[in-house]
């Protein structure tokens, strides 16, 4: 493992700078969760701190960090705010995309240090074969639901299903319908006002579109079919990143709430009770649980991760088994940090419910997370399947 990918050198940095963005990002929490998507200066500083490079190659200027250096960056974040959290996993996740694009075309977006980027993965859109001004690529139209951190982004992807001149959709050798992801410029997309949720409320998670829109070949790229550069990191399917990531803002939102919940007990004393809170059976019993189901699912879930990356440096890919491990280890994070959310939230009684707690927040934003189709009981189903020898088309594992 090289230092760039260890928790030393390079990488560490940005996990040092989530450190540094913490007390601020608290701070600002309701600011951020009253603007309904993350403000431009804080994205800004994010991307001088390199916080949205922890995806692209090395080669073309990123970071091209360990995955546990993504976790822990964004899970950091998290116990300050969720929505910058999934803010940054979403822009840094979606650098990915420079790995499979040419060399000239990943340099042309991802050379300045400063681009940030943004995009749903769903094939929401529909895609024709075309031919502009000589160049070939896709006639694109669609709208994306869940497009986290959009406004921020220069350029904004957008999955789209591959239809043929008969109008069906032509298949890939994996057995599934073509999909590509489609790279736009951010000014040729129409952002929607959708955004007006229960938690998460500060991504700026709206809907965007395209009508009709001409994509160069060279900026479609099957995250599935396509191969792209040879790196350890490029061998953890796209899928699994975004279930790391997804844990990490869940799994922060925890240790966030663990620590807010620990922090009123002291000086809490319940409606009708003469001790505080922090004497009472009932709040040792929670705050211990709590503490296990976030502690043994993070643990979990980072040798699932290191187990996978080791197997990638040494064999240049890893096993279905090791993908399977990394969905299973993903969703079980989520679900188990939303269980100590929901004890540390319920603990506090009336106190949770105001808007100066955090664990109003966390509950809401905790609750958000568990509805992304990455981290859903169909997982369970799909790793079940491979766990019990059922036949099972593993091509989105």
């Amino acid at each position: 493992m090289s230092d760039t990918q260890t928790r030393s050198g390079t990488s560490i940095d940005s996990v040092a700078a989530a450190e540094g963005f913490a007390e601020e990002i608290a701070a600002r929490a309701a600011e951020i969760e009253a603007n309904r998507f993350l403000p431009q200066d804080i994205a800004r500083r994010f991307a001088e701190a390199g916080l949205y490079r922890l995806c692209i190659p090395t080669v073309y200027g990123g970071l091209e960090a360990h995955p546990s250096v993504l976790f822990e960056t964004v899970e950091r974040m998290a116990r300050a705010d969720g929505s910058a959290a999934w803010c940054v996993f979403i822009g840094a996740t979606s650098g990915v995309v420079s790995a499979f694009l040419a060399p000239e075309e990943a340099r042309a977006v991802f050379g300045d240090p400063l681009t940030i980027t943004a995009g749903v993965f769903a094939p929401r859109g529909k895609a024709v074969h075309a031919v502009e001004k000589g160049v070939a690529g896709y006639r694109v139209n669609g709208r994306w639901q869940w497009g986290s951190g959009s406004r921020n982004a220069q350029y904004i992807s957008g999955g789209a299903m591959i239809l043929g001149a008969d109008g069906k959709p032509e298949m890939a050798a994996e057995g599934i319908p073509q999909n590509r992801m489609m790279m736009f410029d951010a000014k040729d997309v129409a952002l929607h006002d959708t955004w007006d949720v229960s938690g998460l409320c500060g991504t700026g998670s709206t809907d965007f579109e395209v009508q009709d829109l001409f994509v160069p070949a060279t900026r479609a790229v099957s995250l599935i079919s396509d191969k792209p550069l040879a790196r350890p990191l490029y061998c953890f399917p796209t899928f699994g990143l975004l279930g790391i990531g997804i844990a990490a803002v869940a799994l922060g939102l925890a240790r966030g709430s663990i620590e807010t919940l620990v922090e009123l007990a002291g000086g809490k004393t319940p409606q009708g009770s003469s001790k505080p809170l922090a004497l009472r059976a009932k709040a040792q019993l929670d705050v211990s649980q709590a503490e296990a189901l976030t502690r043994s699912a993070r643990a979990w879930l980072l040798e699932t991760v290191d187990t996978a990356f080791e197997a990638a440096e040494k064999h240049g890919e890893m096993t279905v088994a090791h993908r399977r491990d990394i969905r299973l280890a993903t969703t079980h994070a989520v679900q188990s940090a939303a269980r100590a959310v929901d004890l540390m939230y319920t603990l506090a009684g009336g106190s949770s419910v105001y808007r100066g707690s955090p664990l109003q927040r966390q509950f809401r934003d905790v609750h958000v997370a568990t509805q992304h189709m990455m981290v859903s009981d169909a997982t369970y189903e799909l790793t079940g399947r491979l766990l019990l020898g059922v036949p099972t088309n593993t091509a989105m594992l």
